[in-house]
């Protein structure tokens, strides 16, 4: 199997952690070892996979039979762990965002060009049948030239409890863009093969979560009280982004908001157009002909429901460190440019002006000749 021989260390482990660890088990990697800051947590992940466990991640990291790191924990660790697990020899795979703020991706970025391991990020919806499908008419040509993304991640009502790291910036380092939206934005980037951002617009609001009437209807939010935490992250977010060659991305995302709750991607190009729901497996392609009579044809194709984006994600991962090859998705210079845009809607809507992004700190060139003396 595609990952016999590796061993995996998982750091955060709650419910993510525990998904990675059957993915890359059921892979033929072995896991070998847990950290999280919860006894708890510890033990019930060595019971499950009979692995050892960690208080903190600087012990694992540098143990001998640790080939590899999955980053769960929340946003403002990322970067330490990261860091450490690069510098002590080993891959990583963190999961998304890349980190809390620009600055510290930036640092992630800078050790993930000079480290021998190969570092990815978890946008693991680029690997859902839908989009894998999307991916290969649009090699075919079938779309033409694309022209416009509508990327939606919006619940009706769904903001994580007050009092969850999700609602502390100081861990987060955001509220609804950075935990959701994200995944919107990788995807709509992803599809229009990361093009040069020219001007990025952003409003973000913090409408719902300090509201003491909040309606909960689903109990998404446990023990909601909001007026015993604090909550100074933004509930939801619109944007829109402009690229050299013309192409725009307009964006949704909410963790809260009264309309119905939406996963829509679509995508228009000069042929045709595509539409499906983020992580899904139905592809829909939207096409108008003259043969035989000006009509309209649309397709729906279905891909394999058993194939989670996850467990692709993770197969690329370990089938990248089994062949010693710099990972072609999941990039830490893709994930880098994901985490300028999101700062840069997060400075649009503090001064209420269109933005560009900020100076990059690590250029695509360095990063690229890091690559090739690997």
């Amino acid at each position: 199997m595609i990952g016999d021989g590796i061993g995996v260390g998982i750091v955060g482990l709650g419910g993510m952690g525990h998904l990675h660890a059957r993915s890359i088990s059921d892979l033929g990697a072995e896991v070998v070892a847990g950290t999280d800051l919860v006894e708890a947590q510890r033990q019930r992940f060595a019971d499950e996979f009979g692995a050892r466990t960690y208080e903190t991640h600087e012990e694992m990291v540098a143990a001998d039979d640790v080939d590899a790191v999955i980053v769960t924990t929340p946003n403002r660790f990322h970067e330490p762990i990261a860091v450490d697990a690069l510098e002590a020899g080993c891959h990583v795979l963190v999961e998304k965002p890349l980190a809390h703020t620009i600055e510290s991706a930036e640092r992630v970025a800078r050790t993930a060009a000079s480290a021998d391991g190969i570092c990815m990020v978890g946008f693991h919806n680029r690997h859902a049948a839908s989009m894998a499908m999307f991916d290969e008419q649009h090699a075919r040509g079938r779309f033409g030239d694309l022209t416009h993304v509508e990327a939606n991640y919006v619940r009706r009502r769904g903001v994580p409890g007050p009092g969850s790291w999700f609602t502390d910036p100081e861990l987060a380092g955001g509220g609804a863009l950075l935990d959701i939206g994200v995944h919107a934005l990788d995807l709509a980037l992803y599809a229009l093969d990361f093009p040069e951002i020219t001007e990025v617009s952003g409003v973000t609001r913090t409408t719902f979560g300090t509201d003491a009437e909040y309606a909960d209807p689903d109990g998404f939010g446990d023990n909601w009280d909001a007026e015993a935490e604090t909550y100074e992250v933004d509930d939801s977010v619109s944007a829109f982004i402009r690229t050299a060659e013309g192409q725009t991305i307009s964006l949704e995302a909410a963790w809260a908001t009264n309309r119905e709750e939406s996963m829509d991607f679509r995508v228009r190009g000069t042929e045709a157009g595509a539409q499906f729901d983020i992580g899904d497996t139905t592809l829909n392609i939207l096409e108008a002909g003259t043969a035989g009579g000006d009509h309209y044809a649309d397709v729906r194709m279905t891909g394999d429901e058993s194939v989670t984006g996850y467990a692709e994600q993770d197969e690329q991962f370990l089938a990248a460190i089994a062949a010693g090859a710099t990972p072609e998705t999941n990039t830490v210079e893709e994930a880098l440019t994901v985490q300028r845009v999101i700062d840069a809607i997060y400075r649009s809507s503090e001064t209420g002006r269109a933005t560009e992004l900020a100076e990059p700190q690590v250029s695509e060139f360095q990063l690229e000749q890091a690559t090739r003396l690997k």
